[in-house]
């Protein structure tokens, strides 16, 4: 006797289906709150900018569109959204912060209105915009001027940032890893500016293959804990420790 199979969901399919649906609607709203920080100016004077809210401040940012960092991408946005708003669990206030390819500016700036001593690092080209961003919102707001200087991944990182006197307790990173050639320097860069107490904090838009093969080999080096997932906006944002608790520089100053 055949037994005829019943096409109703199961209460474990439906389960899922309502917390698929749920995780759906989260994304939507948290996204939404994000995208809602931004702002565009009333009248256009002079100059063309972009309004954004982050600690009760109005900041403003000027973009350079004739180059990739000095274009603001949302996943800076997800970031600066993720320390406002969890300012409990990752307090930058008197912290040492260091940001790479800060490109206009954003992160460093909301970073050191919410206390911290940020470092703000990009290659030479973006520097003047980087800088002007910076110093237009941070002055007479934040406790520490942050310091605006150049970094170019993976070239003389130990004379730049001599890990006897350079400890960060925290490494910033906004849509850093894109179909570009620097990925390795990107990743030796990391390696060599994350200490044994150092957090990782790291969001990033995946578009491209090599973004995906970035974050297995990331993996490799580093324990990695997803803390958002955003597939509105196609962002994903990170935490990162070291997996190895003593880095080989601490082994090579130990010898």
């Amino acid at each position: 006797m055949e037994v005829e199979q019943s096409n109703m969901p199961t209460e474990d399919s439906t389960t899922k289906q309502e917390d698929a649906r749920a995780g759906v609607a989260v994304d939507a709203e948290l996204a939404k709150d994000i995208m809602s920080r931004r702002f565009q100016p009333s009248l256009f004077g002079p100059e063309i900018w972009e309004g954004y809210i982050f600690s009760d401040l109005e900041i403003r940012i000027k973009e350079s569109t004739d180059l990739y960092g000095a274009v603001l991408w949302p996943s800076a946005m997800v970031l600066c959204h993720f320390l406002e708003t969890n300012q409990d669990k990752y307090n930058l206030t008197d912290k040492n912060v260091i940001e790479l390819g800060a490109g206009t500016g954003l992160v460093s700036i909301v970073s050191s209105l919410l206390g911290g001593k940020v470092t703000s690092t990009d290659i030479p080209d973006v520097l003047g915009n980087l800088c002007y961003n910076v110093m237009r919102n941070i002055k007479g707001r934040s406790k520490y001027i942050p310091l605006v200087t150049e970094l170019t991944w993976g070239q003389e990182l130990d004379q730049r940032f001599p890990r006897t006197t350079h400890c960060f307790d925290y490494i910033l990173a906004a849509d850093v890893v894109y179909g570009h050639p620097y990925l390795e320097e990107l990743m030796d860069t990391f390696d060599y500016l994350c200490q044994e107490n150092t957090q990782i904090l790291w969001a990033m838009r995946f578009r491209l293959d090599p973004e995906n093969s970035f974050v297995e080999r990331f993996q490799q080096r580093f324990h990695l804990e997803e803390l958002y997932d955003l597939p509105t906006l196609s962002i994903k944002l990170y935490q990162a420790r070291r997996k190895d608790q003593k880095t080989k520089y601490h082994r090579e100053a130990a010898a």
